[in-house]
């Protein structure tokens, strides 16, 4: 039982009396409160999944004084505290700290911090408004503002809606066997015999969704090399609720029928410029994603070389364009369950793994990922990046069957014909090279990708029997060149241009070579004594060294 982003475990030693840390605890409520809320569990040591046996908490009212030295040190913070046993039959605390969805909880000399993974962060001032918006998205879910009550709903909507939900392999037999009135109110549609905007969303009238703050509405738009329009689909009537509007977009769109024919033996196969399931996730993650008290249409814009999205609103709190692939956090909580249930989206979260895969499989670039000032914009180029990188995805998948992220990891390298551990972990978010094991997978194993280095310098590279295998016909360069023909490269290159700066070494050796592997080799021929250098950084010359 790890700590994570919903509870944190404390040893009970941390209540130590006049000496308790009660400003650190204090911090620890407030980062729950402006997050999802959480537990606490204090008597349980940092690597243990219960207390120690024998545990006891011997001063009953140790959980009011710890609630009162919380409300003391904070504003906006709920929680609540308990003396628990566990399965030895050890006690131990369990301090529960209620979500705050409308107001940002804070420490009572001011400060603000919110619960990331494990860890608890301060809130940049910069960050506040920001977050501060967000708290209006998570409650307008559940709010009856326009008083629709709970009997005005569109039929259609409601029994296609039913009949959704009672045909999903996601939702328990218990839920599909309660009754109307019990299933709406399982989703958050109805509350104190009104509809919710929730409601009102997915199974109201035409008018009354209308008559929300900021309806959905989407605007597919196609434009000419000139960036002329040509080509639009409006639908910003307020006649159709989430689903609907996917449905529309996928079937009445004719670009997402273009496609491509790559060759592959005797065969020829055919490849969508846009997967239909990456359009399907983007659209998905405008709706659920977009906070709902924002004002904006949701723009699907084709250009003759890329598509863009543009989604109104800024991504959600902790979410950024270069960790959109491993953040998920759900803004619209209730509506996301939704899209879940009803198969809509592939998993709880954001959804870019799926659009990574899709995308980097078949052998196009990874999306652009774009924050303005009120809006994100999502950019998929239209080319793939070469038929042979297609090959190498397409025949890779079928003889190994790979994972999810084996193939995220395999388009990857394959698209930089190969990746250092520090550079693969950037595009992949991970803090260090460790977290590359499970997104490598089965890779190494299987002999497709290859390594050579150690730590830090691993370098990550397919494997030329592969190539060969598959007759790949891509460029040649020298990216993973070996470092003994580097640096015979280097020194041949010096002896016939001395007095060059690394720069002119870089250019006419291989531009595709990692710079930081010239100055590494060039480094040891300045050691060995076969290059001599004149000169300090950016000045630094380098000749043949005549003496040897």
């Amino acid at each position: 039982m790890e700590e994570n982003k919903h509870f944190d475990k404390k040893s009970l030693r941390f209540i130590n009396g006049r000496n308790t840390d009660w400003d650190e605890l204090a911090k620890d409520c407030v980062c729950f409160a402006n997050a999802l809320g959480g537990s606490i569990l204090i008597g349980i040591e940092k690597d243990a999944d219960i207390p120690p046996v024998g545990q006891l908490i011997l001063d009953k009212n140790l959980p009011d004084k710890i609630v009162r030295a919380i409300n003391n040190r904070t504003y906006n913070v709920a929680v609540s505290a308990y003396i628990k046993t566990a399965s030895n039959n050890a006690e131990f605390i369990e301090l529960e700290v209620k979500r705050n969805t409308k107001t940002i909880a804070s420490t009572t000399d001011g400060r603000y911090y919110i619960r990331d993974s494990d860890d608890c962060k301060p809130i940049p001032p910069d960050e506040m408004s920001r977050l501060a918006a967000d708290r209006d998205a998570y409650f307008w879910e559940v709010q009856t503002t326009k008083r629709v009550p709970e009997s005005n709903y569109d039929k259609s909507k409601l029994d296609s809606f039913l009949s959704d939900i009672r045909s999903s392999s996601r939702v328990s037999n218990f839920i599909k066997e309660k009754s109307v009135d019990e299933i709406l109110d399982h989703y958050f549609f109805v509350k104190d015999k009104f509809l919710t905007n929730l409601g009102i969303l997915w199974i109201g009238n035409r008018s009354d969704r209308a008559g929300l703050l900021f309806a959905p509405a989407i605007q597919v738009i196609r434009y000419n090399e000139r960036d002329e329009k040509i080509w639009k689909l409006t639908l910003d009537d307020y006649s159709y609720n989430p689903k609907e509007l996917i449905e529309i977009v996928l079937a009445k769109v004719p670009d997402w029928q273009d496609t491509i024919e790559i060759s592959d033996g005797l065969f020829r196969k055919t490849f969508p410029y846009y997967p239909i399931d990456v359009i399907r996730e983007l659209v998905v993650n405008a709706l659920v994603h977009r906070p709902y008290t924002t004002r904006g249409d949701i723009y699907i814009n084709l250009y003759h070389d890329r598509l863009e999205i543009h989604n109104p609103g800024l991504l959600p709190y902790g979410v950024t364009p270069s960790n959109i692939l491993t953040k998920s956090v759900r803004r619209n909580e209730q509506l996301s369950r939704v899209f879940y249930d009803l198969i809509l989206m592939e998993k709880e979260g954001s959804g870019y793994d799926l659009i990574y895969e899709l995308l980097l499989g078949s052998g196009k670039l990874l999306p652009l990922v774009t924050q303005g000032d009120d809006r994100v914009v999502v950019t998929i180029p239209k080319q793939f990046i070469s038929k042979e990188i297609v090959k190498i995805m397409d025949r890779a998948n079928q003889e190994y069957q790979l994972k999810q992220k084996e193939i995220i990891t395999l388009g990857l390298i394959a698209q930089h014909t190969s990746l250092s551990a520090v550079e693969l972990s950037k595009l992949l978010n991970q803090n260090d090279s460790k977290g590359l094991t499970p997104w490598l997978g089965r890779l190494p194993n299987i002999k497709l990708v290859l390594t050579k280095g150690i730590k830090k310098a691993t370098e990550y590279y397919i494997n030329p029997d592969f190539y060969r295998k598959i007759n790949y016909k891509g460029k040649t360069d020298l990216k993973i060149i070996e470092p003994h023909r580097l640096q015979e490269l280097i020194y041949q290159d010096v002896n016939k241009y001395p007095g060059s700066a690394i720069s002119e070494i870089h250019l006419r050796i291989g531009i595709e070579i990692p710079i930081r592997k010239v100055k590494n080799e060039l480094d040891k021929l300045i050691a060995d004594d076969k290059v001599i250098s004149k000169g300090v950084k950016r000045w630094t010359r380098y000749s043949i060294n005549k003496n040897t």
